[in-house]
């Protein structure tokens, strides 16, 4: 029974030298050195803010892309022990004591690291020999923008790593799918293709392009697989549903559950509240919610309320009044009704509050049972402080001729009748009997004699009124037939219900703080849903930034990015890539697509210059490498952003994986005789030896040391457009 002991267990193992070679290699490359400079580079200091807050749970949003990305970030600090407090404000900072630099450039540094074995792991599931695999990694090892990129505080070399694993793990799935279908390997590979997928999507909507390649390469393989009669219609089946749940099902959980976290996180009210519903800041621990907490949760008739509207962009607004009445003509001639103003106002004021009146009674206090108001129902808005009636007529608004001025109703007993009855329509209602609530409910309020609806202007036209309306947004009253914008939506942010009917007891009741405790918590979906809309739909003015660029200066390097300077010496940071790299890679392409026309012609004709293997082998590697060369750098053609040379790292990354493809192809169908495979062999060493020489030339503003004198550093400029920064003497 115990015979098995008599024999050592033994444990045999293959280790691919070349693997672990280029990943120590990697490692040393971009890991060397990491806490130099000690100083904010570049982008840094765009990304320290989100790490400071992460520290220090803070809401925020960015709108450059979702939270994974900026979570891995944070965990570098968490690790290092960094507790939040450095003030990002200017390249080139020096970084006190409290910020653990090393552990904020690691993950990005490992990320980057780990993308040489990757290249090389890449080419071997392509089929190709383990000298082009171990010519990919090599590129990759010595391409100085890439080096550059992953030593700092920075994304794309995160991103990178995400797509080169969803490709590996793809290629090694359908390598696995010929002989071990469903086998464990199989689903791990599998699966881990979706999860790649999404942390690449999660840390820049880049990784998008990418995914929907290997989407698109997935279906036709399962197209082809439908034409495999070998294959029954239940073994179909289970592969459709394989792949839907590793590719489709698991990355959209995965992308939810980066938001999940991104919110359990910041708990806490920020800088960036303002753009959010009344509804998200209440749920945020401090700012709205110090102030609604405890409100009453229906609107009654006799509440007293701030309304504020929903699309707080480009600033919040409150519907506001005060004493000052339109100038009885215009700048341009035209007359106004003399009325009271009503603004949209950028602050928290008095004359923000307003009291929703039953038109039917006088009072201006709750009722007790209180009696809540439901959609559809007509109500007059009073305001607090003068206690006039929000009114709205047949007269040209101040900046708005076409639409109607919005007022506060004034007696000057001339033939102009009050018209003050509004009718609450809740926008996001469930159904027609809902009650109106404070910060969930969004309403419209619709004018009953002109069916006008109350509408911030402002917001659209970006003009203030002039100095007799203090610069406050203008309000009009817009007919619907004009289209439905989220100006015209409201939500109740502030909210008591009214006791006082005398006006002084009244004005008293309206400075005090509200009290009684009642929640006000969003679902995560509700939460989610609207982050992600703001993300996407949140767009930062962009400014032209001098070392912006367009996408054709990409592809031949014309641009550059100084990163950091050093404050006395010459030693300073780039943003370069090894030049011979990158017009091989150029070559590449352009001999590839080439080829493949060509091919493509004579295959017409009948005519195979290839044997069939080695075509299929061809056409595969291009869709990976060509494909994605084309899906990371076309789009931005069609972008409106401020875009950078860094932009274009991952369309790179595949680029330079087509180089050694196209070598291997030359040297075995075109290298017939023995000569011009020696001629060609030799041509790829002085090749490689010259990128080697690139390398090192360019290694001082990839590293940032050795500190280069002004001789050297222009003899760095090789291109007029170069900005390489150089001293005054």
């Amino acid at each position: 029974m115990l015979g098995f002991l008599k024999k050592p267990v033994v444990v045999t193992a293959e280790i691919n030298m070349n693997f672990m070679a280029l990943t120590v290699m990697g490692l040393i490359s971009r890991l060397w050195g990491l806490s130099y400079p000690r100083a904010v580079v570049f982008d840094e200091v765009y990304y320290g803010q989100f790490v400071s807050l992460y520290m220090k749970r803070i809401f925020f949003v960015d709108d450059s892309g979702p939270p994974f990305g900026h979570m891995l970030l944070a965990l570098g600090g968490y690790l290092g022990g960094f507790d939040g407090n450095f003030l990002w404000n200017r390249i080139g900072a020096e970084y006190s004591m409290n910020v653990p630099v090393w552990s904020l450039r690691l993950l990005p540094a490992l990320a980057g690291a780990l993308c040489v074995p990757l290249a090389y792991q890449i080419l071997v599931e392509l089929q190709f020999s383990h000298c082009a695999a171990l010519g990919a990694a090599l590129l990759i090892l010595l391409e100085n923008s890439l080096i550059t990129q992953s030593r700092f505080m920075l994304l794309e070399s995160i991103l990178i790593f995400f797509i080169l694993l969803a490709v590996l793990s793809y290629l090694k799935f359908y390598n696995l799918q010929r002989h071990s279908s469903f086998s464990g390997s199989w689903w791990f590979w599998l699966l881990l293709t979706g999860v790649a997928c999404s942390c690449a999507v999660g840390v820049k909507y880049m990784g998008l392009f990418t995914y929907m390649l290997l989407l698109a390469i997935a279906g036709l393989h399962f197209w082809h697989m439908i034409g495999d009669q070998n294959l029954s219609n239940v073994s179909l089946m289970w592969h459709f549903l394989a792949r839907g749940l590793a590719l489709i099902i698991i990355p959209v959980a995965m992308y939810l559950s980066f938001f999940y976290v991104h919110l359990a996180l910041l708990y806490r009210s920020g800088p960036h509240d303002q753009i959010m519903t009344s509804a998200f800041q209440a749920s945020l621990e401090g700012g709205l919610a110090r102030i609604t907490q405890g409100q009453p949760l229906e609107v009654a008739y006799g509440s007293q309320i701030t309304l504020r509207n929903v699309l707080g962009k480009p600033m919040q607004c409150w519907l506001h009044s005060h004493t000052n009445t339109y100038p009885i003509r215009y700048e341009n001639g035209r007359g106004s009704s003399h009325q009271q103003q009503v603004t949209c106002y950028p602050f928290k004021d008095v004359n923000n509050w307003w009291i929703v009146k039953d038109p039917g009674m006088q009072q201006l206090v709750v009722s007790n049972p209180p009696r809540p108001v439901r959609h559809g129902d007509i109500v007059q808005l009073v305001h607090g402080i003068t206690t006039r009636y929000l009114n709205t007529h047949d007269v040209a608004a101040p900046l708005s001729p076409h639409s109607q001025e919005v007022s506060c109703y004034i007696d000057y007993n001339i033939s102009m009748p009050a018209q003050n009855l509004w009718r609450v329509e809740i926008v996001n209602r469930e159904s027609d009997t809902d009650v109106w609530k404070t910060i969930l409910s969004e309403v419209r309020f619709v004018h009953v004699n002109t069916s006008a609806v109350l509408k911030a202007s402002g917001f659209l036209s970006g003009a203030s009124l002039p100095e007799w309306g203090y610069r406050q947004l203008e309000v009009v009253g817009e007919k619907l037939s004009k289209g439905y914008h989220q100006s015209m939506v409201w939500n109740v942010e502030e909210h008591r219900y009214g006791k006082s009917q005398e006006q002084k007891e009244r004005e008293v009741e309206l400075h005090s703080p509200t009290q009684m405790d009642i929640s006000k918590n969003l679902s995560f979906m509700a939460k989610f849903t609207e982050l992600q809309w703001k993300i996407l739909t949140l767009k930062n003015e962009d400014t032209e930034h001098k070392y912006s660029s367009s996408a054709l200066d990409w592809i031949t390097m014309d641009t550059n990015i100084a990163y950091w300077l050093h404050p006395t010496s010459g030693a300073q940071i780039h943003l370069l890539g090894n030049v011979v790299t990158w017009a091989s890679a150029n070559i590449a392409a352009v001999v590839y697509m080439c080829l493949s026309l060509w091919y493509l012609i004579r295959r017409r004709r009948k005519v195979y210059d290839i044997p069939e293997g080695a075509w299929k082998l061809w056409v595969s590697a291009g869709g990976i490498c060509v494909g994605g060369w084309a899906v990371n750098y076309l789009p931005f053609f069609l972008m409106e952003k401020t875009l950078f040379l860094y932009h274009y790292l991952p369309a790179l990354t595949f680029q330079i994986l087509l180089i050694p493809i196209v070598l291997q192809h030359l040297g075995d169908h075109l290298c017939r005789s023995l000569l011009l495979k020696s001629m060609f062999s030799a041509s790829i060493v002085a090749w490689f030896s010259s990128v080697y020489f690139v390398y090192c030339t360019f290694s001082p503003v990839t590293y940032g040391e050795p500190s280069l004198s002004v001789t050297e550093l222009k003899d760095l400029r090789w291109k007029d457009s170069w900005n390489i920064l150089i001293r005054k003497q």
